[in-house]
């Protein structure tokens, strides 16, 4: 036990901020983040002899991670009501650009699974086949979520262009 405890150990703490840049693409906020990552490693640690076992194991936390938000994404509003008047201090300054507060904004608007498929396409680098696994879902819906949340996404950080090609496309 001792073994399975230090190896799950070590593995954690080389993903940690990994497992968190994640987290924070799918939710868009720190606090909430810490909240899924902390949700999946308890869950990850309950399941590690099969995780390890695993031909992928980042995969595997991967897959555990996400399902993690969308069942969030699923449940009753209380979970995703906020009880504090000001949101405390982010634990970590990220390094912001103007583009990229614009891509988080613009990403934070996707509807869950949408947001889900384009961060597991695109941040994590998951084909349409793995992307599925991981949302449990058919490869052609992975291929729509994808997108429709690509379409939105050019709506809303390229609009000139949106424009552009709507009145080109019109007769």
């Amino acid at each position: 036990m001792a073994g399975r405890d230090e190896e799950f150990t070590a593995y954690v703490t080389a993903r940690m901020a990994w497992l968190r840049r994640v987290a924070f693409l799918l939710c868009q906020d720190w606090h909430r983040a810490d909240d899924l990552v902390q949700t999946a490693i308890t869950r990850l640690y309950v399941h590690w002899r099969r995780a390890s076992a695993a031909d992928n194991v980042d995969g595997y936390a991967r897959t555990v991670l996400v399902r993690v938000f969308l069942a969030e994404q699923r449940g009753g509003w209380r979970q995703r009501v906020r009880v504090v008047e000001r949101t405390p201090d982010a634990v970590v300054e990220p390094v912001d650009q103007a583009g990229g507060v614009d891509l988080r904004a613009a990403l934070a608007a996707l509807p869950p699974r949408q947001r889900a498929a384009v961060v597991l396409r695109f941040y994590c680098d998951l084909s349409v086949e793995q992307t599925a696994g991981v949302l449990g879902c058919s490869g052609g819906t992975v291929k729509s979520q994808t997108a429709r949340g690509l379409d939105a996404l050019r709506r809303v950080l390229e609009p000139e262009l949106a424009e552009g090609r709507s009145s080109h496309e019109r007769p």
